[in-house]
């Protein structure tokens, strides 16, 4: 018998891969700039200059058999060094080469961190709208996976909603911010008062409740006056999964890292433990030649102007013909309420204009859907006569 568990995942894609590939289907009928895709958050401006000169110079002046080597279990000693100095240089915080664990990319970071901590029938809590690989994630960690209902509309953390969900068998609450798919950014009084609602809970019942902190789009922030606040400077129980997918727009190549906090109690037993899950799920040394890239890149970020611009103008225009949406402060996603109840039945009128949407109810939150405005400029000015077709078509 096989694990039907694993058959069903792999017959069912999630819906924003569906949705991606229904599109590459799509514009190979009808021609690839009749199709407005804007289901999936794939980096549409190029990595900065300084990658692609690194590369070259890596690849030109490391012996091979090094080079495409294996490094340490838990990456290079040297990266890891370099990541703990810029942290500690750039968040005021104390952590060291042994505090890093560098992975594939972020869901590596999440499954390990989730396999670290987690035992059979843990709960993990998660906000809505949260990435809805989350839940396979932590189930297939032997957790269970509790929704948080946040604001209504603003999307920000609903503490009541917290509080009521919180358990003795609570073992982590993740967080991303900014968040894919609302593009909300968790503010530092937000951070504060989560880390004190912990704390409470752990004063009350003795249950101690770490925070994986998901950070892909820490960068991608649009306004000087948005910060997203370091996770470790409030609260020490916990890890951060970061990637630089979006930042360096290199989601084809899986690198990021965990960070644990080397000022929590028990620091060197949890390290342990994601060492422990690296090796059991064979997340062990992460690709060398992205290693040593990271390593000289860690501080460039790439042009993100150009979604900051494709925000403004989908959000103003989206608003000019009746939709309502929250407005992003970071990532790459907009969060719009449908015109009906049922998200799913308005994405797929929106295929009728060729339009690719993503409906909110993987998210957690039906009534929305994702619009992933990470695509070319021109393909957002051409796709805007099909959103107000699409709004007309309500009226």
């Amino acid at each position: 018998m096989l694990n039907q568990k694993n058959v069903e995942l792999g017959k069912v894609r999630s819906s924003i891969r569906e949705l991606f590939e229904y599109g590459k289907k799509r514009k190979a009928e009808i021609g690839e700039e009749k199709v407005f895709d804007f289901s999936i958050g794939n980096p549409s401006v190029p990595a900065p200059p300084e990658v692609r000169s690194a590369l070259a110079e890596i690849i030109e002046n490391t012996d091979p058999v090094e080079l495409h080597g294996y490094t340490s279990a838990q990456g290079n000693y040297e990266v890891r060094k370099i990541l703990a100095d810029y942290t500690n240089k750039r968040f005021n915080t104390s952590l060291n080469a042994d505090c890093f664990y560098m992975t594939c990319g972020a869901a590596a970071s999440l499954t390990i961190a989730l396999n670290a901590l987690l035992n059979d029938g843990d709960e993990v809590i998660a906000f809505t709208p949260f990435f809805p690989e989350y839940r396979v994630f932590v189930e297939n960690a032997g957790g269970k996976f509790i929704t948080a209902e946040s604001e209504n509309r603003t999307f920000q953390i609903n503490f009541k909603n917290l509080e009521n969900s919180l358990t003795v068998k609570t073992k982590a609450v993740i967080i991303n911010s900014p968040n894919n798919p609302s593009g909300v950014v968790y503010g530092a009084d937000v951070i504060k008062r989560l880390s004190y609602t912990l704390e409470n809970h752990y004063n009350k019942c003795g249950n101690r409740v770490y925070i994986i902190c998901d950070e892909p789009y820490r960068e991608l922030v649009y306004d000087r006056q948005t910060e997203v606040p370091y996770i470790m400077n409030y609260y020490h129980y916990s890890l951060v999964c970061y990637s630089y997918s979006k930042s360096l727009s290199l989601p084809g190549e899986r690198i990021g890292y965990i960070a644990v906090d080397s000022q929590m109690p028990g620091f060197s037993d949890l390290y342990a433990a994601v060492c422990g899950a690296g090796r059991a799920l064979g997340f062990v040394c992460a690709p060398n030649l992205f290693q040593r890239l990271i390593a000289r890149v860690y501080d460039k970020t790439s042009d993100i102007s150009v979604y900051k611009k494709n925000r403004d103008l989908l959000y103003a225009s989206l608003k000019e013909y009746g939709f309502e949406a929250v407005k992003p402060d970071g990532a790459f996603y907009m969060f719009v309420k449908s015109p009906e109840p049922d998200a799913v039945a308005f994405a797929e009128r929106a295929k009728k204009y060729e339009l690719l949407i993503v409906a909110g109810n993987d998210f957690g939150c039906n009534g929305y859907v994702r619009i992933s405005y990470c695509v070319n400029p021109d393909m957002l000015r051409r796709a805007l006569p099909a959103f107000k077709a699409l709004a007309e078509s309500y009226k």
